[in-house]
């Protein structure tokens, strides 16, 4: 029954976590891009994201116990969410006040503080979630996180838009900042960490906790390989998908056909995620990742289509779905060779290193794709961002050739996923 409890948890913080990143991301640049703005500041607001990317620099301080006395009595991680969630609580709150047609710097410093506060609250997360759940209930807590987040997603992209068309954006980004502020009652209603198996975490320094790992990944063979692979796996992708608020709106679709595409997202990236996990089971990680990763590459040809396609919405849901699904085809093959990755010892901070490699190249080359398609137009930008995904598999092919074991690193690396 406790187990049960500390699940339902999972998903109501997988729920709380997905509210803020689509405020900070994909919302936000919609809602710039309606007030006026134009597409050069949009693709700019990419680098709001960039929060999510260099979460790991502060994530030891989360390791050490909360800076406030009367929250140490919840734990180190509790601890921490109860300080950090009631203040992006307030952040939510103070964007859906912002305006970004007139002060767009202050909406921007905002979302800017939502997007941080949202990486810490991350951050603490995963970390009850390593602590509570013994290693056979890890797959049953990221699931219920994951199904938390995308309803989530939903609400905050879907329900804000749909919202933004009837009452206007204020009003309709009330809701979310609510919810988000309730998830204090989320901290404060899961239990402690109750799996036996965890054991203290030392405390570390931040040579120990970032530089060492760091060394450790970068001594293995084809190490450097890998990393350049790894950052530009999905920039193609990512370019692509940073533009779509004004591209939908250049060809002409209202908010309301625009809300109805976070249903088709949903569906179309839980049915990729569900076959690319059936692929890498069924032909290896390496295999899997060059197949899944020429679908997502020859699914941006959908963009292509959809410029030279205004007014038609039948185009624009056929291409969300297309995209969804092969980005979650693609994704379920690169997080588990991302995880195959980590030595089991320094599995957590590898894992977080890692998955900001992508991250950084998206944020920043992707920051400048508003300029790219503004000189570029459209269809060739589009275009531009099929053939930025190549030198990413060219990568991939000379890795596998390299080691046909698939993961292209050294074999003493403990490969089971953290």
């Amino acid at each position: 029954m406790r187990i049960d409890r500390q699940v339902a948890a999972m998903a109501a913080y997988g729920f709380v976590s997905g509210l803020p990143f689509s405020l900070s991301g994909y919302t936000f640049r919609l809602w710039l891009s309606d007030s006026g703005t134009t597409v050069t500041i949009v693709g700019l607001a990419a680098w709001i994201g960039l929060a999510y990317s260099l979460k790991f620099l502060w994530s030891p301080l989360l390791d050490q116990q909360p800076p406030i006395a009367a929250l140490r009595r919840f734990g180190r991680r509790r601890g921490w969410l109860l300080l950090v969630q009631p203040l992006l609580g307030v952040a939510a709150l103070l964007l859906a006040f912002s305006d970004p047609l007139n002060a767009p710097q202050v909406a921007f410093a905002v979302a800017a503080c939502v997007a941080v506060l949202s990486a810490t609250q991350d951050i603490a997360i995963d970390a009850w979630r390593i602590e509570t759940f013994p290693s056979h209930r890890q797959g049953i807590a990221l699931a219920a996180y994951v199904w938390g987040y995308r309803i989530a997603m939903l609400v905050s992209t879907f329900g804000v838009i749909r919202g933004a068309a009837t009452i206007g954006w204020h009003r309709a980004l009330l809701l979310p900042a609510v919810l988000i502020a309730a998830g204090t009652l989320v901290t404060l209603l899961a239990g402690k960490q109750v799996a036996a198996s965890v054991s203290p975490v030392p405390r570390r320094t931040l040579r120990e906790a970032v530089i060492e790992p760091l060394m450790s990944l970068l001594r293995q063979p084809s190490a450097w390989l890998v990393l350049a692979f790894v950052a530009l796996f999905k920039l193609g992708e990512a370019m692509a998908g940073i533009m779509t608020a004004p591209f939908y709106l250049h060809l002409e679709f209202d908010k309301i056909a625009i809300s109805y595409t976070s249903w088709f997202s949903l569906g179309g990236s839980l049915a990729g995620y569900t076959l690319g996990g059936l692929v890498v089971a069924r032909v290896g990680v390496g295999r899997a990742l060059l197949w899944t990763g020429w679908a997502q590459t020859l699914a941006m040809g959908m963009y292509v289509l959809l410029s030279v396609s205004p007014h038609q919405q039948l185009v624009l849901y056929a291409t969300v779905t297309t995209e969804a699904f092969a980005q979650g085809l693609a994704d379920a093959a690169f997080l588990t060779f991302l995880s195959a990755l980590c030595m089991r010892e320094f599995a957590a901070t590898q894992y977080a290193l890692l998955s900001s490699v992508p991250q950084l190249a998206i944020h920043t080359i992707g920051g400048v794709s508003g300029l790219m398609a503004a000189s570029l137009g459209w269809t060739l930008f589009y275009a531009v961002c099929m053939a930025a995904a190549l030198p990413g598999m060219a990568l991939m092919v000379m890795l596998l050739r390299r080691d046909p074991r698939d993961t292209g690193m050294n074999p003493t690396l403990d490969r089971r996923p953290s």
